[in-house]
């Protein structure tokens, strides 16, 4: 008998509901107001190359996030490092990318590895925070294994810090979500750390 993480099927942009022929007239219009010219040879598909390029960056890949009973009474840290993910920064609709690190710790179930890179992307895809990012990762894992507990690090570059405002070349943003033993447990949450430390990039 298997579970599906049922928070993947609420997600915050669905693909049924983008309207391309709203969105390729609106890019033709901020286009147009900044002041170039969409009837050049360069730009005349430049408007439905925007809206077919944000539909397909909203649109989660939708899977079956099944958990399976954790036979072998598993109870030690479960790390997916270093999941690549890229998303769209909700104040300024330029990419943050980096890399998310989730942990778990099961109970009664385990979620299938290659699955733990599937709820990254699939709550990435959307008009986001890394805090809410975060949060929503880690949330959907708590909701869907009831694990002792989960971590989630998150680390990425904004492309809004690099490219204006302040435009800080080497800035990287870290996020955290703990719930359970990892929040509760000082021990936890401090191997977590310690183990994510072996990588390329430490902390």
């Amino acid at each position: 008998m298997t579970n599906s993480i049922a928070p993947l099927h609420a997600v915050p942009t669905d693909p049924s509901f983008v309207d391309l022929e709203a969105a390729e007239a609106a890019a033709a219009d901020l286009i147009r107001a900044l002041g170039a010219d969409t009837e050049s040879e360069s730009l005349e598909e430049t408007p439905r190359r925007i809206a077919a390029m944000y539909a397909e960056l909203l649109s989660p890949v939708p899977f079956d996030a099944t958990t399976f009973p954790n036979d072998g009474g598993y109870d030690e840290l479960v790390i997916a490092r270093e999941i690549q993910f890229h998303s769209l920064c909700e104040h300024h609709l330029l990419p943050f990318t980096g890399v998310a690190h989730v942990a778990y710790i099961p109970g009664e179930r385990i979620l299938g590895l290659s699955k733990l890179a599937r709820v990254v992307d699939y709550f990435a895809r959307s008009l986001q925070v890394q805090e809410r990012l975060t949060t929503q990762v880690a949330q959907a894992l708590h909701d869907a294994l009831l694990p002792k507990g989960v971590g989630v690090v998150m680390e990425a570059t904004h492309l809004c810090m690099l490219m204006r405002g302040v435009e800080k070349q080497n800035s990287r943003a870290v996020t955290s979500a703990m719930l359970g033993t990892f929040r509760e447990s000082p021990a936890t949450r401090s191997e977590f750390v310690e183990l994510l430390k072996g990588r390329s990039t430490l902390i």
